[in-house]
């Protein structure tokens, strides 16, 4: 589901200006911020939420230039406005179901 492709990996460099040779290291920078913000937002799927995918490259983006640390703090609105759409929204689905069984 949240696999880095050739696409998305090609995606990023253009958005980041970056050659080719760098391909490993960005596809291992995405997959870290892809886990790093799931951890921290929920299961949200790349190819389908473009709120996280810009995450995702934001994150990558800061990783890329040796500024991580300040990632968190800068983006925190972001982070929990997806984190609190995910838990209300697997709370909604969670009273749907609860409904159709009585």
């Amino acid at each position: 589901m949240n696999e880095i492709t050739v696409e998305l990996l090609a995606e990023f460099k253009e958005r980041m200006k970056l050659s080719d040779d760098e391909d490993s290291n960005l596809t291992r920078i995405l997959k870290a911020s892809v886990e790093d913000l799931i951890d921290k937002c929920g299961d949200y799927d790349l190819y389908t939420s473009e709120r996280f995918k810009e995450l995702v490259f934001e994150r990558s983006r800061y990783v890329y230039n040796d500024a991580i640390e300040y990632f968190n703090d800068n983006f925190l609105s972001q982070i929990t406005t997806l984190a609190i759409s995910k838990v209300l929204s697997t709370s909604s689905s969670v009273e749907g179901n609860v409904g159709e069984k009585e």
